[in-house]
């Protein structure tokens, strides 16, 4: 891990309690996510001693300003003076966290109150050395479009070589700091799959856990960082498969699923164009009807792909029930559509 010169702005020392875990929040240009849902989030927490790292990468917006001007004991700001990447972001602020534990929280993602409280509990109540929970996806107004299960702890590793199983990217695993920097921390060559790749070398050098309360809310809308900054992820998926093998052996059908998640990206992120050429490389390339039909709604907007997409899995399943039907909203949601108290 490669620590940078950084700044630490004044007034955000740490503060006078020995904290149980470290929250680190990369950010850059995103002050009104930062300050409405993230760093409130991350300060909400319940019943845990934590300290916030802030670690602003580069911002040339409100960002610096609005931190430096917060009174909050429990925060502490580094600053990178020049835009270094997200990797690099969280390692700065692994190499500076004075938890136990550290989480990770992207700067537009939401949490339960109750978010680090289970996790400790369950990685207590099992000896576990990392832990992650369900998750939800949200749009900008915190409405429910997706949701993902959290995978069982004993099939973990076999099912990251397969795909990026753990619901909501960096924001939701919570992992033991001394683990995470004997491990070197976040590949400073990824961007978009930084964390899948942390997530292999945690399940092969630890022991994991998970809850399976919905515990986090990924957003996807049309600013995140995928949307907004794109190096190349096919060529990262081919670095990382590099990386891992013989562990993680590779196919045409395991890069295509990839596209498929690529195009799946694109689409909750407001780029239906982008997503349609892509699901439409996949069906090409597999003959497959399903990513046409996904094609075809990409272009639609929400209710065409939901329309595509329901006629789809009635033509697998006759009598089978539209699963955005049966989605599932944490009554936690509601603490992110009310204005948020000035931090």
């Amino acid at each position: 891990m490669r620590h940078s010169s950084d700044e630490v702005l004044p007034g955000h020392e740490a503060g006078r309690f020995p904290p149980e875990v470290t929250v680190v929040i990369p950010t850059r240009n995103r002050w009104p996510l930062l300050s409405t849902v993230s760093l409130p989030g991350a300060l909400r927490q319940e019943d845990v001693a934590l300290e916030v790292i802030v670690v602003d990468d580069g911002s040339n917006d409100e960002t610096t300003a609005g931190l430096a001007a917060l009174e909050e004991p429990r925060l502490r700001v580094l600053r990178h003076e020049r835009t270094l990447g997200p990797a690099r972001a969280r390692n700065t602020g692994i190499a500076a966290a004075g938890g136990e534990w550290l989480a990770f929280l992207d700067d537009d993602d939401l949490w339960s109150p109750h978010k680090l409280r289970a996790q400790l509990d369950t990685a207590n109540a099992v000896g576990a050395d990392f832990v992650y929970a369900g998750g939800v996806l949200v749009d900008e107004r915190a409405t429910v479009i997706g949701a993902e299960t959290a995978p069982d702890p004993n099939r973990l590793e076999s099912s990251l070589l397969k795909a990026n199983r753990i619901p909501g990217g960096c924001s939701n695993t919570l992992a033991r700091t001394n683990l995470v920097r004997g491990l070197g921390g976040f590949d400073e060559r990824l961007f978009h799959l930084a964390d899948w790749d942390l997530w292999l070398r945690l399940a092969g050098a630890g022991t994991a856990a998970a809850c399976s309360d919905v515990l986090v809310a990924h957003t996807e809308h049309a600013e995140n960082m995928f949307a907004r900054d794109k190096p190349d992820a096919l060529t990262e998926f081919d670095y990382l498969v590099d990386k891992h093998r013989p562990r993680m052996p590779t196919d045409v059908r395991q890069r295509h699923r990839f596209v498929q998640w690529l195009a799946d990206e694109h689409y909750r992120s407001g780029h239906p164009l982008r997503a349609s050429r892509l699901y439409l490389h996949v069906a090409v390339r597999e003959r497959s009807l399903g990513n046409l039909a996904s094609a075809i709604g990409a272009l639609l907007g929400r209710r065409g792909m939901d329309l595509t997409r329901g006629l789809m899995a009635r033509l697998r399943s006759p009598g089978a029930v539209d699963a955005t039907s049966e989605l599932v909203e944490p009554g936690w949601l509601s603490l992110y559509r009310t204005h948020p108290a000035p931090l």
